[in-house]
C-alpha cells in the first residue's frame, strides 16, 4: 500500500465480494462491510475487460470525522427529515431519485408511509414497468438496450437522467448489488453489471461532464487501473483525474464543487489501491490544496460559501445577488467533500463550524415545496452532514425513529406550516 504523504489514515468501508467473472448470483446479504487492504486483492487482474468486476458490491468512502458539537443528533435529525424523498409519483423525475438513492442508500427504510423507501427508489431507476407506471408511452424509456448492455437515457429531455452515468454513480454509492436485474423495455436478462460494462465502452476523455464516471468506476473497478473503451482506447484512472483538473473551476457542474468531491474520491481510492501515478496524485493534491487557500478567502461573513466562491476574496469583497439554492449548492458541497478529505486540505476549523451552522439553519428555515423544487442540491446537505458525524443517513434514521418517535409528527407538522420557504436572493 502507497504511503500516503498526508498523515491521516484514510480507511475505505468496503462492502465487497469477489466474484469470478459476469456469470454468478449472489444475494445482498451474502456480503459484509469491512476494511480491506490491497493486499487481499494481489492475484485480480490489472486492467478491466468485458468479463471481470473484481466485487459485487461497491466500495463506500466513509467521512473521516464525527463532530457532536459542530452537528447534533436533533439537527442531523431536523436536516434529514426536510430530504426525505416523499415525491409525487407522477412523472417522477429520475434525477430526483437518483439524488435521494445515493443520500439514503438501498436500505433506506421509513415507517412514513409517503416516503419512498431504498428498495422503491432502487427499483424505479432499474425497471422500466415501474418507469412506465410513473410516466407512461408518451416519453423514451430510460433505460435503452444496446447490443452489449444498457445505456441511460441523459440530458434535459423530459423524463431522463439529467446527467451522463449520474443514475449509475448513484446507485453504485447507495450500495446496489453488481447482479441486481435490470428490466428494460424488451425484458432481457440484464443486470447493473450490464449498465456498467456499457458505461465502460461509452466513455470519452473530451465529455463534457465526467464527475460521476469517476465515482461510479473507482467504487467498482479498484484495483483494477485501467479499462478499453468501444474504440479500442486504453484508458485509466490517471485520465479520469486529469480530466477533473481540466478547465477553470467555474465550468464544472454546481460551479466546480462535483470535480472536488471526485478528485477526492480518487485520493481516497489511491491509499488503498494505488490507482493514481505519484505524478498525477500530487497534482490532484496540490489542485485540493489550491482550492483550500480559495475557501479560506472566499466565506462570508454568515458562513456561506457563494456560488462564485472560486473568485476569493472577490466573492466577498463585491458580493452577489443570487437566489439562496444557489449558495446551498456550493457550501453543501463543499461540506460534502471536505467530510472525506483530511484536515491538511480543510480550511481553518471555525469556517468550517461556520458553514455548517448556516447550511443547518438555512435548511431547517425551508419549507416542503422549497425542498422538494430544490430537492438535487438539499440532499447533498444531508449526506454531507451524516458524513461530518461518521455515519449513513439511513443508520442514523433508523435509529432515530426508534428513540424519538414523538418528534416524527412533529417534523411533518413543521414542513406544512413553515412559511420561510421561499427561494428569494439573500446576501
Amino acid at each position: 500500500m502507497r504511503q500516503s504523504s498526508i498523515s491521516t489514515k484514510f480507511v475505505l468501508i468496503l462492502q465487497i465480494a469477489i466474484i469470478a467473472g459476469w456469470g454468478g448470483s449472489w444475494s445482498l446479504s451474502s456480503s459484509t462491510s469491512r476494511t480491506i487492504s490491497v493486499q487481499e486483492d494481489a492475484t485480480l487482474a490489472t486492467s478491466a475487460t468485458s468479463d471481470k468486476v473484481p466485487r459485487e458490491l461497491p466500495l463506500r468512502i466513509a467521512g473521516l470525522y464525527d463532530e457532536p458539537e459542530m452537528i447534533s443528533d436533533a439537527d442531523l435529525a431536523a436536516v434529514l427529515s426536510k430530504v426525505r424523498p416523499r415525491f409525487d409519483q407522477k412523472q417522477l423525475k429520475p434525477n430526483f431519485v437518483e439524488h435521494a438513492l445515493r443520500t439514503w442508500g438501498v436500505d433506506a427504510e421509513f415507517r412514513d408511509p409517503e416516503v419512498m423507501s431504498g428498495i422503491e427508489m432502487r427499483d424505479f431507476l432499474i425497471d422500466h414497468g415501474k418507469y412506465l407506471v410513473s410516466w407512461g408511452n408518451d416519453v423514451a424509456p430510460l433505460l435503452q438496450e444496446q447490443p452489449e448492455g444498457i445505456s441511460i437515457r441523459w440530458g434535459r429531455e423530459t423524463g431522463a437522467s439529467v446527467h451522463h452515468d449520474h443514475w449509475l454513480a448513484c446507485l453504485t454509492e447507495a450500495g446496489v448489488s453488481l447482479h441486481e436485474p435490470v428490466f428494460t423495455p424488451g425484458q432481457r436478462s440484464m443486470t447493473i453489471e450490464s449498465v456498467l460494462h456499457q458505461s465502460l465502452l461509452d466513455f470519452r476523455l473530451d465529455e463534457r461532464e465526467t464527475e460521476w464516471t469517476v465515482l461510479a468506476f473507482g467504487l467498482w473497478l479498484p484495483p483494477i487501473k485501467q479499462w478499453t473503451s468501444q474504440d479500442g482506447r486504453t484508458l485509466s484512472f490517471d485520465d479520469l483525474a486529469e480530466r477533473q483538473l481540466r478547465g477553470h473551476n467555474k465550468y464544472g457542474v454546481c460551479s466546480g464543487t462535483h470535480r472536488l468531491y471526485s478528485l477526492m474520491v480518487l485520493i481516497r481510492l489511491d491509499d488503498e489501491f494505488d490507482i493514481l501515478t505519484p505524478s498525477v496524485r500530487e497534482k490532484v493534491l496540490a489542485h485540493l490544496g489550491d482550492i483550500r487557500d480559495i475557501l479560506v478567502v472566499s466565506q462570508l461573513p454568515d458562513g456561506r460559501w457563494p456560488d462564485n466562491w472560486w473568485l476569493g476574496k472577490t466573492a466577498v469583497e463585491t458580493p452577489i445577488v443570487s437566489p439562496l439554492h444557489e449558495d446551498v449548492i456550493s457550501t453543501g458541497h463543499h461540506l460534502e467533500w471536505l467530510s472525506i478529505a483530511p484536515k491538511e486540505l480543510h480550511p481553518p476549523h471555525e469556517q468550517i463550524e461556520r458553514a455548517a451552522k448556516w447550511i443547518i439553519e438555512t435548511t431547517k428555515s425551508q419549507n416542503f415545496e422549497a425542498i422538494q423544487g430544490k430537492f438535487t442540491f438539499y440532499s447533498h446537505v444531508g449526506n454531507a452532514l451524516a458524513l461530518w458525524r461518521q455515519t449513513r443517513p439511513a443508520d442514523f434514521w433508523k435509529r432515530w425513529e426508534v428513540e424519538h418517535p414523538e418528534e416524527m409528527e412533529d417534523f411533518t407538522a413543521v414542513d406544512e406550516s413553515n412559511a420561510k420557504g421561499d427561494d428569494s436572493a439573500h446576501h
